[in-house]
């Protein structure tokens, strides 16, 4: 019995010693990329301690407790921005994961045609691309006018609750956080809807086919499934918002003190750096990197957060 000749196409023929040399070579390149990009960031946080240094010594970690900030009197401390940054980031937050999360199941799941999805996929991208500054102006004309009737209804109905204890006059703590959380929309959005559609589809199936109905689904396999992208997703956003800076300076109203009350104006350290540097001079120059420097760890903080709980999450 004659066997057939092997296909030469099929044969399978080890790799040369050249092919071997680029592989080497592309896994050096790649360690000398990641390696590049961590050198960048220790630089960074090098530079900016470098130019703090003046400051830390003269106020030390009383800077971060400190509520003054007088020019003048060479007084700085940076508690009612590290107050004003997390708050307002937080106000962010909680409008936006409800509405992020749910745009994506909504992208994700065919509740929709597919021309609509794909139109409301690029609308979403297109908040991504928006200028900063563009949001700041849009606040001023558009969305503050409109928050001064809401927050005075909430002063007038609920001014007894501490968060409502002041009317809203203009810029503010709530403006900022309302445009803050339309800027991190497109980030939650699309990392969330990425994580959702790369779940196998033997889940949806199984589910269904076990009698969950769709929402059962969604709610008790889906996301749980998809949790660890989720989270990541809002903890980038958390980041992107605690260090945006003209879209805040524009509407916050950049008062240097601690109010409870969202409608009453604030300030973060984005802003005091946007704000100030151009002007600043002397021991102000250096409170102002160790602003930076405080906002650069505060960042950094977040996204150590965000890895610890998403790799927490994947093992749960």
């Amino acid at each position: 019995m004659n066997t057939p000749a092997p296909n030469p196409a099929k044969i399978i023929r080890p790799p040369s010693q050249w092919d071997k040399s680029l592989d080497r070579g592309f896994i050096w390149l790649t360690r000398f990329f990641a390696l590049a990009i961590a050198g960048i960031l220790l630089w960074i946080a090098v530079q900016v301690t470098i130019q703090a240094a003046p400051a830390i010594q003269s106020s030390g970690l009383g800077f971060i407790f400190e509520s003054t900030w007088d020019p003048v009197k060479d007084q700085y401390g940076v508690l009612p921005q590290i107050y004003g940054t997390m708050v307002s980031a937080l106000i962010a937050l909680i409008l936006a994961v409800p509405i992020g999360v749910g745009t994506a199941l909504l992208l994700s799941e065919n509740f929709l045609p597919l021309p609509i999805r794909t139109v409301m996929v690029f609308l979403v991208e297109l908040l991504a691309a928006i200028p900063s500054v563009v949001y700041g102006l849009w606040g001023i004309f558009v969305l503050i006018p409109i928050l001064k009737e809401v927050g005075g209804w909430l002063h007038s109905q609920l001014g007894w609750i501490p968060f409502f204890n002041t009317p809203l006059a203009g810029p503010g703590m709530l403006p900022a956080g309302v445009v803050l959380a339309i800027m991190i929309l497109p980030i939650i959005t699309a990392i969330s809807r990425d994580s959702l559609i790369s779940l196998p589809p033997e889940l949806r199936q199984a589910s269904l086919g076990l009698g969950a109905t769709r929402w059962e689904t969604i709610f008790q396999v889906l996301i749980p499934a998809a949790i660890s992208g989720i989270v990541g997703a809002v903890m980038l956003a958390l980041g992107r918002a605690m260090g945006e800076t003209m879209a805040v300076t524009m509407l916050i109203g950049n008062a240097n003190n601690i109010n409870i009350s969202i409608l009453a104006p604030a300030n973060t350290i984005a802003s005091l750096l946007a704000s100030q540097f151009a002007e600043a001079s002397g021991l102000q120059i250096s409170s102002l990197m160790y602003a930076a420097l405080i906002l650069f760890l505060l960042t950094l903080l977040v996204n150590v957060l965000a890895e610890l709980i998403v790799q927490k999450v994947k093992r749960i």
